[in-house]
């Protein structure tokens, strides 16, 4: 039994009424709930942004790239540092994937001059991650996307309340896909959105997201239609009423979930702040307000991170580690390009548990069991 797990629920009653009010409705597939989750998070994203919720992350980022007509033959520039469903679905539509590196150890989020290095005449797009909830340097990689005349996907699985110099994150992409899975800072299970501002992007990503037809099954419940036609090809990413209400009850509990997690994160800035064999990335960030999704670590040369993991499972503590090398998977080992920053990251990276119901005297358990692991 963990003292400390890695991540734990936000959850109370209000999810469990907000669930049982859905089964009670007898509609529990996409419906009105799920319109007033869209409602309320493209509310909180603002900026003209039109949300979509789907049945996740993976869900959302496959959308988004059939919606900007990436196939075969284009090249789209993905993050060296990321879980790998941004990789896969680059690979589900044929399109290449060239690995951008981040920009230092300090620094994970993609390299805007190492972004640039990777265009060729192939480059449809550039798909960034803002790991940790910790923006990427938006203007620049905006500038570049503008000057090359690329789409821009941004990868917002980390980021629900983030912003970047005072503006959302998920409002400078074309297209931007969120993740609400278990651990994520809005936790419904299984779940996402995809996100754009263009009107002609998201009547696109409407159709795709439903089989291409035009009238929802809701309508046809209500008796607003009869029939339906299907205008284009498409799939079936909806997400059903269950999860789209506890999205609410999740999304009323954003800020204060944030918050409470960032109060935790500055503890252990000053519990590992100065053990030398510990370097804490985005330390000194000033780019906006980070959500403080994950509290990722990065240990020394000199540190076995098996032996720190096993030490601290022996004491009880639950760690991760974001992300694995993308070059080592099967999958990808002899087909995608080195990133030499993203590589060692990967190799030296541990995530320490964090959550908004976690204590302080939990975070003290960790840091303890961690400074033990590292000596």
């Amino acid at each position: 039994m963990w003292k400390v797990q890695l991540f734990k629920l936000n959850y109370d009653n209000k999810e469990i009424e907000a669930v049982t009010e859905v089964l009670e409705s007898a509609w529990i597939t996409m419906g009105q709930k799920t319109r007033d989750f869209e409602a309320g998070f493209s509310s909180l994203l603002g900026h003209d942004s039109k949300c979509l919720a789907v049945s996740n992350g993976t869900a959302a980022l496959h959308l988004a790239l059939l919606a900007l007509d990436i196939k075969a033959g284009d090249e789209v520039i993905t993050p060296g540092l990321t879980f790998i469903a941004d990789q896969n679905v680059v690979t589900m539509v044929g399109a290449t994937n060239v690995l951008s590196d981040i920009t230092s150890r300090d620094d994970w989020s993609m390299a805007p001059a190492d972004i640039e290095k990777k265009i060729t005449d192939k480059t449809k797009a550039v798909l960034v991650v803002h790991y940790a909830g910790f923006a990427c340097d938006m203007d620049a990689i905006c500038d570049i996307c503008k000057r090359h005349n690329l789409y821009l996907i941004e990868d917002c699985a980390h980021t629900p309340g983030a912003d970047y110099k005072g503006r959302p994150l998920g409002t400078f992409g074309d297209v931007a896909a969120f993740s609400f899975f278990t651990n994520k800072n809005l936790s419904v299970g299984e779940g996402g959105a995809v996100v754009t501002s263009d009107e002609v992007l998201y009547k696109k990503l409407l159709g795709l997201r439903s089989h291409g037809m035009s009238v929802p099954s809701f309508d046809r419940f209500k008796g607003r239609a009869i029939s339906y036609d299907v205008e284009i090809p498409g799939l079936n990413y909806r997400i059903d009423e269950m999860r789209a209400a506890l999205g609410l009850v999740q999304l009323e509990k954003l800020e204060v979930a944030n918050k409470a997690r960032q109060k935790l994160v500055l503890h252990y800035y000053e519990r590992l702040d100065g053990q030398l064999k510990i370097n804490i990335p985005f330390r000194r960030f000033s780019r906006g307000n980070p959500n403080y999704h994950i509290m990722p670590i990065l240990l020394d040369d000199s540190i076995d991170r098996l032996h720190v993991i096993e030490s601290m499972k022996e004491d009880g503590i639950q760690t991760s580690i974001h992300y694995p090398e993308i070059q080592e998977f099967s999958a990808y080992k002899d087909t995608v390009n080195p990133t030499p920053i993203a590589q060692y990251v990967s190799k030296h990276e541990l995530t320490l548990p964090l959550y908004p119901t976690m204590t302080i005297e939990e975070v003290d358990l960790v840091c303890d069991a961690l400074i033990k692991g590292v000596s």
